[in-house]
């Protein structure tokens, strides 16, 4: 199995660490333990809604309560956001409670070393699973996916949280997350206000398995549909998909149609199931090895050529919109499209700011760990839950970035 990273957070390394960022910056606004003083992160805790998930208020946890915590990829701004948040939650629940050594609420957060590695994911679910925490809380990479491992957890009393992704598994106790419908909504409103209410605009989307992607590719052409009808969607791009988009380019430079070759080739196919060396065999083979060769952004752009009228386009999530970012920078004539998506990793920032990227949904994945530990513990003590919590968004776009209230909610 490949490295992935597992955080096992107490409150002394905590409290370590906090000490550590007094000393180096005494002007930085930081949390010292002081009640009075607000923490630097409040504002992404005042975005949460119900406002009891922002808070340690009140959760008597008995001493030793196990939290797993697994998330979708081990390092990327977002998920490094997402642990934080986690951490924080782990190191207020303890101090709160004035737990140390072995007393200490242990909250254990695991991630694959990919965002698209379901069988990564389901495999440290499984570990997890022999480990009997108390609760269990996932952000599914595959929404329909984990149902065997959620039943077995229902039969040994380990309920499960979804935080970032819901899961369609009914025994989940609490969605963390952000409203997807409102923010892509309003993602929209900004694209089509800033390419004039018409023309056709492509659409990056980071999977076509996770419940984020699909509520947010629903809310974007939803909101086209019902406010923009002159505004068309010409391609939807997924991400997961690269791969065969790729052989489309790779034999359209060839000359041929993958799927006729991909046709003929199984026709060369024995009844044995054994592979015939034919010409349609070889010419896969030239195909395989020239898509190998193409980058994604190669692929998306190869996409967008295809319409040359394209006025805008759309990520989903960090990771599409700055797939975004380099297929129109690969392009030419592209200065002219219109770029906008979700999430505001350190390259987002600097898109933004340098205008290859015109305004980005931001979401609050600080805010979203935190919740989940919150929903967690909750449910832990059965005390009940919302069926989701709202962990909030903001639009930031060059007129707005300098905003304390902005700079507040931003990441790195």
């Amino acid at each position: 199995m490949r490295r992935r990273f597992v955080s096992i957070i107490c409150a002394s390394v905590c409290a370590g660490m906090l000490l550590c960022a007094c000393s180096s910056n005494e002007d930085e606004n930081v949390f010292t333990g002081d009640t009075t003083e607000k923490p630097a992160y409040q504002a992404k805790l005042n975005a949460i809604t119900p406002a009891a998930y922002s808070s340690v208020e009140g959760l008597e946890l008995e001493p030793g309560t196990y939290i797993s915590v697994i998330g979708k990829e081990e390092d990327s701004a977002y998920w490094n956001q997402i642990r934080a948040g986690v951490e924080q939650a782990a190191a207020d629940l303890n101090e709160a409670l004035g737990y140390s050594g072995s007393d200490q609420i242990k909250v254990l957060y695991n991630a694959p070393s990919g965002e698209e590695d379901m069988n990564e994911q389901v495999n440290i679910l499984d570990e997890e699973l022999a480990r009997y925490p108390d609760v269990i809380a996932i952000a599914s990479i595959d929404e329909d996916a984990s149902e065997v491992q959620f039943d077995l957890a229902a039969g040994n009393d380990i309920p499960i949280v979804a935080f970032d992704s819901g899961n369609v598994y009914q025994g989940i106790q609490c969605t963390c997350k952000t409203d997807n419908s409102a923010a892509t909504a309003e993602g929209v409103s900004k694209l089509c206000e800033a390419i004039g209410d018409s023309g056709e605009v492509s659409l990056i989307v980071h999977d076509s398995v996770s419940e984020s992607a699909r509520e947010r590719e629903e809310a974007f052409k939803a909101a086209l549909s019902a406010e923009h009808p002159e505004v068309t969607v010409a391609e939807t791009i997924y991400m997961d998909e690269l791969d065969e988009i790729k052989k489309s380019a790779a034999a359209e430079q060839l000359g041929v149609s993958l799927e006729e070759i991909q046709a003929q080739q199984a026709a060369e196919t024995s009844d044995q199931g054994e592979e015939q060396t034919g010409e349609a065999s070889a010419v896969m083979e030239e195909i395989n090895t020239a898509a190998e060769g193409m980058s994604d952004e190669e692929a998306v752009a190869y996409c967008m050529k295809k319409h040359p009228d394209l006025k805008g386009c759309f990520g989903t999530n960090v990771d599409a919109t700055q797939l975004g970012v380099k297929a129109l920078g690969s392009m030419e004539e592209s200065d002219d499209v219109v770029l906008m998506g979700f999430d505001a990793g350190a390259a987002q920032l600097e898109a933004l700011e340098s205008g290859e990227i015109d305004g980005l949904v931001v979401q609050n994945p600080f805010g979203i760990g935190y919740a989940a530990v919150i929903a967690s513990a909750r449910t832990v003590l059965e005390i009940g839950n919302e069926a989701q919590v709202n962990t909030g968004y903001i639009w930031v776009d060059q007129e707005n970035l300098e905003e304390d209230a902005v700079q507040a909610m931003l990441y790195e």
